[in-house]
């Protein structure tokens, strides 16, 4: 396993957002988290009331949004204005390139959300745009990102599968690759779980690499993401 307990994380303050860094990004530096196969960001952001980040590029970087809570503001050169609420999940393929800009969409509610790079299978494609509404199931995965589009999920331009998971407490749970010679991580959005004897709570992350079906067990009220990869050769 590769552990990133939440209080291992790089910070950043920048007053109007606050940010946690599971990998390195921007000022936070370290050689040893450079990402885990072709997963390169997990940011988990706060944006102040009606702040939030002007116009700027992207290339060649598969981006997904998953709000926590409130609702994010989003506008691109593709011509997409939308709001991106909790429960929604949004991707952009960057491709030969795009800008976009992000709001918090209140001017009374801090946003949270989750901002996930993952580096394309295809470079230099035409830039795409997708969001949907998710209602997770209860003690079951919910499909969110697939190559494919299966399941009604937003289609990545990578051999990934996203999967957001919701378990009461004490429920025993697993997860089964959809392909053996994928990774996986995992990334606690709420409550804690037991892994392999150790136990991992709210916002720590796990990089598993072995073949078989992950077993795990909610310790409390659970919801995590888990974000099947291609490893790096």
């Amino acid at each position: 396993m590769e552990i990133h307990l939440s209080r291992t994380r790089g910070t950043s303050d920048l007053g109007w957002l606050k940010s946690n860094f599971s990998f390195s990004f921007a000022d936070y530096y370290d050689p040893a988290r450079m990402g885990f196969g072709v997963l390169r960001v997990i940011n988990d952001d706060q944006i102040a009331p009606a702040k939030g980040f002007g116009m700027h590029p992207h290339r060649d970087m598969e981006i997904i949004t998953i709000p926590l809570k409130g609702a994010l503001k989003h506008q691109d050169s593709m011509g997409h204005s939308t709001v991106i609420k909790k429960g929604e999940v949004q991707i952009m393929s960057a491709g030969t390139g795009l800008l976009h800009s992000e709001f918090n969409a209140s001017i009374s509610e801090t946003v949270e959300l989750l901002q996930i790079w993952v580096m394309p299978k295809l470079l230099s494609v035409k830039p795409r745009y997708d969001q949907k509404d998710f209602s997770l199931k209860e003690n079951d995965w919910t499909l969110i990102v697939s190559p494919k589009g299966e399941q009604q999920s937003v289609m990545i331009n990578q051999d990934s599968f996203f999967s957001l998971g919701k378990f009461n407490k004490d429920k025993n749970f697993s997860y089964k690759k959809v392909n053996q010679d994928n990774g996986v991580y995992l990334f606690i959005i709420d409550g804690s779980l037991s892994l392999k004897g150790q136990v991992f709570n709210l916002r720590d992350g796990i990089g598993l690499k072995e073949d078989g079906i992950i077993e795990m067990k909610a310790i409390l009220d659970l919801e995590i993401l888990v974000m099947e990869i291609p490893l790096l050769k």
